[in-house]
């Protein structure tokens, strides 16, 4: 019967070998199994698919306007309040300021995030890990060793890399940091920060856009104090929360007509606002008025920036929320509607300060005219608790992301929509959510001091982003020098500016972003670090095939009894020692026995037809196979259709297709001296089926070698324990059913 090795080599004997990699549509493996080996360099190539159509590209941008641009939409609320907390004291200093928001808004927003950032997508998929995703996929630098040769052969795994592919400047970085262990640990810790960030960008966004439009009550009547505002903005925080498990397409329809009308109304009314009090500041346009702003003000000026820089809060979202939509529609979206409409806004209330240098500190309602007062509040009210929705929305993303490439604990992902990819939603975040933003609302009462915290956490985003992208300009799009430079010097700048800025409010609420971010961040590197631990011990302790036989030889009460089990395990290279254990201590095995393994791809997206890796043990009247089933970070399990289910198919398939293409004589004869063949096989799976199908859930424990140092044992033995046991558990995750479920326990001293 042929090995796995002559059966790898039959499948795809139907293509044609070139060189050390894979190549060509068609692309082909060398005669290997690399379940058993480490990964090597793949040569890179890309493959194209049609794109969404142009109808459901427009039915995209105008979703995202009610999910991407309510908190960047709703700025105008507190901008100029927030910059000029003093009050203003040279009339001039609000062309200083326009100007400033003009091309930060000019800068970041579009410039960097809609024209630059969001080319730097995973197919399709934005975020922090998706960034990091794709250095990975380029260079070798994840710090767990699960990849294998078969990975490249998956259709979107390829990069879409320019014709001049190597460049000595690519080449030597792309050395660096496949060469260093500091450098990969310090890109995996900058990826998990910038991901705590958004989180907590998610946390702040609902308390300050919430308070900010309710607030405008005490406009009304006198009779609606502090603590009521806070009363009623918790409210609205819950109930906006408790909407979210109907998901992104219901909640985009639902929220996407009310941005419009806010975009329409502010446009409008900066417009209005223009013509009757001040044209004349179309002089903002001239960035002198800039250099004139900070000569007069100096570090005032300077520390105003804090406030400016809420002009862009939510832009991470464009980059967070693309993979609920696509890169196109939020370009459309972006550039049709709520630029204008920012631009439009941001122009008119400075008209109106011109001429009303003492309302400042209200300058959004004040500037309303008074007929259009009351509905113009509804619907900030109505806009600001859309704003929200944006980074909960991309918190999910982002969860999910961390989750899939094991720098987060299990929870459980929802797909929401079965028409768009990508559009999910988490329940236990989105519970950590609610609750966190009720403490926030509850403990800082003010948008003033909420403003503080919220600053810190956009622009550290935005700036490790800038960090990441410069990378992937490097090595992977091989940008010009110059352009990468002036990228640094003009963008790079500008964000380190505002960083300094917002940074002096540390001691005024800016902590409160950077214990939540550190927080998170601990939580994501204990589940990582003992999850890597975990898995070198594994690969270090792994069965090779010989091994297995001779265990199974080896162990005289051993019966081989009618059923079908399949072994989980997260090893992808190898049979893991924990089945030693178990043939130790239980003296039967099944007929058929397929070992299986989850594992993630640092890719969004794989389709079906490439999801399972099957190889069979060598001996083959075992009856063992090992199979690894590969999911994108993107990819939900599929509830309707078990595991189980698809495994079998699958594994039908291998089989039968292990038969057809194996054409060569040599093989046919030792089929034919076997005295079975495939079919014989096939025979075993359905016997095996129909015996009942066995869940062996590996459970592997883990604890503080001997003599390990107090850190690490309270790392292990307690850190990673307690998140282990009070979060989801792999088979709830896999929908493994109950009743045929069966745990094998064994503890790791790592």
């Amino acid at each position: 019967m042929a090995s796995e090795e002559e059966q790898n080599h039959a499948i795809h004997q139907d293509s044609d070998h070139h060189g050390d990699g894979l190549t060509g549509k068609n692309k082909i493996l060398r005669r290997h199994d690399s379940l058993d080996m480490e990964s090597r360099i793949f040569s890179n190539s890309s493959a194209h698919s049609k794109g969404p159509s142009m109808s459901m590209i427009m039915h995209l941008a105008f979703q995202s306007i009610g999910i991407v641009y309510g908190d960047i939409g709703t700025s105008p609320l507190y901008v100029y309040s927030s910059t000029f907390t003093d009050g203003i004291k040279h009339n001039d200093d609000i062309l200083g300021v326009l100007s400033i928001i003009l091309y930060t808004i000019t800068l970041i927003p579009l410039i960097k995030y809609v024209l630059i950032v969001l080319k730097a997508n995973d197919n399709g998929d934005g975020g922090t890990f998706a960034l990091y995703s794709l250095i990975c996929r380029y260079a070798k630098v994840s710090l767990t060793p699960n990849q294998q040769i078969e990975d490249a052969e998956v259709s979107n795994y390829q990069l879409d890399l320019p014709e001049n592919s190597t460049t000595k400047r690519a080449s030597m970085v792309k050395s660096k940091l496949e060469n260093s262990y500091f450098a990969k640990l310090f890109l995996l810790l900058v990826t998990m920060l910038g991901t705590s960030m958004v989180i907590g960008d998610g946390v702040l966004t609902p308390c300050i856009s919430v308070l900010s439009a309710v607030g405008g009550l005490k406009e009304a009547t006198s009779k609606i104090t502090d603590e009521r505002v806070v009363g009623i903005s918790i409210g609205i925080l819950i109930c906006l929360f408790m909407v979210q498990r109907f998901g992104t397409d219901k909640v985009g329809y639902s929220f996407a007509p009310i941005i419009c009308v806010w975009f329409l109304f502010i446009g409008g009314i900066g417009v209005y606002n223009f013509i009757k009090y001040d044209p004349i500041v179309i002089k903002a346009l001239n960035p002198a008025y800039i250099v004139y702003y900070f000569r007069r003000n100096k570090k005032d000026a300077w520390i105003s920036l804090g406030g400016i820089v809420l002009a862009i809060t939510g832009t991470e979202a464009l980059f967070a929320d693309v993979g609920h939509f696509t890169v196109r529609s939020i370009q459309i979206s972006m550039c049709s509607v709520t630029y204008p409409a920012l631009i439009l806004a941001y122009t008119g209330q400075a008209s109106f300060l011109r001429k009303h240098n003492d309302l400042v500190s209200d300058t959004f309602y004040k500037s309303i005219p008074h007929k259009l007062y009351w509905p113009m509040f509804v619907v900030a009210v109505a806009a600001a608790i859309i704003a929200s929705q944006a980074m909960i929305s991309g918190t999910f993303s982002i969860i999910q992301q961390s989750l899939a490439l094991g720098c987060f604990p299990r929870v459980k992902v929802v797909h929401t929509s079965a028409k768009y990819e990508g559009q999910v939603y988490v329940p236990e975040i989105n519970f950590i959510l609610m609750i966190a933003c009720v403490a926030v609302t509850a403990g800082f009462k003010t948008t003033t001091k909420i403003g503080n915290a919220y600053g810190i956490a956009v622009v550290f985003v935005m700036t490790l982003t800038s960090a990441l992208l410069v990378l992937v300009m490097i090595m992977i799009w091989k940008t010009n020098l110059l352009l990468i430079i002036s990228y640094v010097l003009i963008i790079g700048s500008v964000e380190l500016l505002y960083l300094s800025s917002v940074l002096y409010k540390f001691k005024d609420g800016g902590y409160l972003p950077l214990a939540f971010a550190l927080f998170l961040m601990s939580i994501m590197y204990i589940w990582n670090d003992v999850y890597r631990k975990k898995y070198y011990y594994e690969l270090d302790h792994k069965i090779s095939p010989q091994t297995l036989k001779e265990i199974i030889a080896n162990e005289k009460r051993l019966h081989r009894i009618a059923g079908f089990a399949i072994f989980y395990s997260e090893l992808v290279q190898g049979i893991p020692p924990i089945f030693k254990h178990y043939v130790s201590n239980i003296p039967a095995l099944h007929s058929v026995v397929v070992f299986i393994s989850i594992k993630s791809l640092p890719i969004s997206k794989i389709s079906m037809e490439e999801r399972f890796i099957f190889r069979r043990v060598e001996h083959d009247e075992l009856k063992i196979f090992r199979c690894v089933v590969r999911y994108g970070y993107t990819d939900v399990r599929d509830e309707k259709e078990p595991l189980e289910d698809l495994l079998v198919r699958r594994l039908k398939s291998f089989v039968g297709e292990a038969r057809v293409l194996d054409s060569s004589q040599k093989v046919e004869e030792e089929r034919m001296s076997d005295g079975g063949g495939e079919e014989t096989i096939i025979e075993e799976i359905e016997k095996g089926l129909e015996a009942g199908i066995v869940h062996l859930i590996g459970e592997s424990e883990v604890v503080a070698s001997k003599g390990s140092g107090i850190g690490k044992k309270i790392l292990i033995n307690y850190a990673y324990n307690f998140l282990k046991k009070n979060l989801k558990q792999g088979d709830k995750v896999f929908d493994i059913p109950h009743e045929r479920k069966v745990k094998v326990g064994m503890t790791y001293e790592l």
